[in-house]
């Protein structure tokens, strides 16, 4: 090998060196080993498995499961000068042809195939007849029946080493537990693979976890302090999308929606104008998001629960893809939960899976009810030990405790002398002494714990409730028409025998508009700096001429560098981190041009 992994991160990509595990992974897929690789969204992965496919003969089969991440991918390795390509539906016929032809006769240094495409007899024979460089199986934990987005096509991959097995393989995923981890290993059969488990810390991502009030004025007060930059709002359902980006359209954002009920062309619109536009809010359900590369996301939402830690660790690890200070923000409550188990407990699923799928649920509520470091409990979760972060709201606004030992005991009393029958509302009512019909009906104004809980509101019994149940004294039975029910949990409480401590109710102030301090890069960190702003014109106008999003030009980090640094030569333009060789030749002249006239 003539070039070195380091020369090569100077000369193409242009920067001045790796970070973290990046070169050993490089150096053991490069020599012709295996590799499994966890590591965080933007730490890098991709490098992990670009420069291998440039130090080796041949050509490197990327493996990737959405159409959008290989155009982007593709795009930005092309603005390189680097040979790569994708077969996937959106080529005619013509066009795959000659991609075929490319790679059969090792024009190209890396092809990016969906997992559909790479196990069907045609690819399987042009595989036989390339020369082969590597096989990178990008989004890793698709594989895995106990993750979080199990794709059973992932399943066929384990052929790859049957049929080539001297020909390396890296698999790459940004999110997984040791259940996932093991679950790769068996299926992708890479128990001779070197793991790299990097840290899961994202520190440059705040973590902020609301109970759920009034959620449009919630997500709308939040959306404030983030006027003008690109984000992602997630809701459970395809209404709700609709209805949420209909809203946000109306408060004056440029939002967007993209759910599965939507047609392709529309789909695909919405998404290039999110990765293509500056400020644009995609408003979406899950469908959205795998393998989105755009780096500058300032802001993940969730309006309601996502189905676990791992998918709430996927989806806010879109933001701040650069190393940029970021926001991840969720609104919940009980109905959530009720909603999710009941999805868990009604799906067509083994019992085996069921029981997986409560113990996900109950650790995401558990972190979404943390008294103490939200980081902390995100990254235990993932075996990761760590200290308290100072930058999550816990840390910020540490919550208030009380005993609610007694309060417990009423509202479990409660339950059970109406026979454990009722829902969230009907006890509530009796532990305030309301008088309504259904109280009326049922006798309930006669019991003895008819009205034992006046002196505490509504909002603070629905609190003390939802976090009984969170806790697993309370059960909500789902066939019983959500009727609330005490579990073996209950009893040393109710004895007396043991203390509950629970979270208070408090009325935060309103969050003054400001911005979140940066994390790294260049002392000006203002949006508002004239240079950044023209230099972000030119970047928009050119990408528009080559119909790519703005980051495959340069990234907002790069253009923060070069408006602090103002280099008046190529030489000192090319000190920047991140531009290589073929983009100081292709646009040197022209940044110049502008950090000239600004």
């Amino acid at each position: 090998m003539s070039d070195t992994p380091l020369k090569l991160l100077n000369r193409v990509f242009g920067y001045p060196a790796f970070r973290g595990q990046q070169q050993a992974i490089i150096e053991q897929v490069a020599g012709g080993g295996d590799a499994l690789v966890l590591m965080p969204t933007g730490g890098g992965k991709s490098l992990c498995y670009q420069i291998p496919a440039l130090l080796r003969e041949g050509c490197a089969v990327v493996v990737s499961p959405l159409i959008a991440l290989m155009h982007d991918q593709v795009a930005a390795l092309q603005e390189l000068g680097i040979a790569a390509a994708y077969l996937n539906s959106s080529l005619d016929g013509a066009a795959a042809m000659q991609v075929e032809r490319e790679f059969v006769t090792g024009q190209l240094k890396l092809l990016y195939v969906a997992p559909e495409r790479l196990l069907t007899p045609r690819f399987q024979s042009l595989l036989e007849q390339a020369r082969l460089a590597l096989f990178a199986i990008d989004e890793a934990h698709c594989v895995s029946q106990w993750g979080h987005d199990f794709r059973p096509e992932y399943l066929g991959l384990s052929a790859l080493h049957e049929r080539f097995p001297e020909v390396p393989r890296i698999a790459l995923t940004a999110t997984a537990d040791a259940a996932t981890r093991a679950e790769i290993v068996e299926r992708l059969d890479l128990h001779e693979a070197q793991v790299f488990a990097a840290s899961f810390d994202r520190p440059n991502i705040r973590y902020r976890i609301s109970e759920k009030s009034d959620p449009r004025r919630q997500l709308l007060a939040f959306l404030d302090e983030h006027a003008g930059e690109a984000g992602i709002v997630y809701c459970s359902t395809r209404k709700k999308v609709e209805e949420t980006a209909e809203a946000l359209v109306q408060a004056g954002y440029t939002a967007l929606a993209y759910h599965g009920g939507m047609d392709n062309d529309t789909r695909r619109r919405h998404q290039e104008r999110f990765l293509r536009e500056d400020g644009v809010i995609m408003v979406a359900t899950l469908a959205f998001g795998m393998g989105i590369d755009k780096p500058d996301v300032r802001f993940v939402a969730h309006l309601d629960l996502p189905r676990s830690v791992e998918g709430y660790y996927q989806e806010t690890g879109r933001a701040g893809r650069d190393g940029e200070p970021a926001e991840a923000w969720m609104a919940w409550g009980l109905q959530d939960v009720v909603t999710q188990r009941r999805f868990i407990d009604e799906g067509e699923a083994e019992d085996t899976h069921k029981r997986i799928g409560h113990a996900k649920l109950d650790a995401l509520v558990g972190l979404c009810e943390a008294a103490s470091c939200r980081r902390v409990a995100l990254l235990s979760y993932f075996g990761e030990a760590s200290q308290p972060c100072g930058n999550c709201d816990v840390c910020l606004n540490p919550p208030t405790l009380w005993d609610g030992t007694e309060a417990a005991q009423k509202l479990l009393s409660t339950v059970y002398r109406t026979g454990q029958r009722f829902g969230a509302g009907h006890v509530i009512d009796v532990l305030l002494g309301k008088t309504t019909e259904k109280i009326d009906r049922f006798g309930h104004n006669q019991l003895s714990v008819f009205g034992i809980g006046a002196s505490q509101s509504d909002k603070v019994w629905r609190a003390v409730l939802r976090q009984l149940v969170v806790r697993g004294l309370l059960e909500v039975d789902h066939t019983a028409y959500g009727a609330l029910k005490l579990t073996q949990a209950a009893k040393p409480v109710l004895k007396g025998e043991e203390t509950v401590m629970l979270r208070a109710i408090e009325a935060r102030p309103a969050r003054k508009k400001s911005r979140l301090a940066p994390s790294s890069g260049a002392g000006v960190h203002d949006d508002e700096d004239p240079l950044f702003l023209s230099l972000r014109a030119w970047r928009r106008e050119t990408a528009n001429e080559k119909g790519v999003p703005a980051y495959v030009i340069l990234h907002d980090a790069t253009l923060r560098e070069i408006a602090a640094r103002r280099p008046a030569t190529l030489a000192e333009l090319g000190e920047i981190p991140g531009l290589g060789a073929k983009k100081l030749e292709a646009y040197g002249e022209d940044v110049l041009g502008v950090v000239a006239e600004g």
